[in-house]
């Protein structure tokens, strides 16, 4: 089954949603600094497997006490759909277990 663009207003309402998240060139973006470097890397590894478990993507950066993550759905056009919103709230979850601000 194909996934649905949101519409602006959906996407506004789900920001609301995610504190710190938001839209830049089209992707739902959000940049984190943890701890350390070490921490930093097991967000990444978390992240991994988030992304592994929903089978959605994002493009993911490491420095050294940070991680920057942008999503978009491809199959859709490159819109933002449930999917990445749903990413986004399980790596809230995870960012904030590792410390993360």
């Amino acid at each position: 089954m194909p996934v649905q663009p949101l519409s602006q207003k959906e996407i506004e309402d789900r920001l609301r949603e995610l504190p710190g998240w938001s839209v830049e060139n089209a992707r739902l973006t959000r940049s984190y600094r943890l701890p350390d470097h070490f921490a930093a890397t097991a967000l990444v590894v978390h992240v991994a497997q988030i992304q592994q478990e929903l089978d959605h993507h994002s493009d993911l950066t490491l420095g050294y006490d940070t991680v920057a993550l942008s999503v978009h759905t491809h199959s859709a056009g490159g819109a933002l759909t449930e999917k990445d919103f749903a990413l986004a709230e399980r790596v809230e979850a995870a960012a904030t277990a590792h410390g993360a601000r």
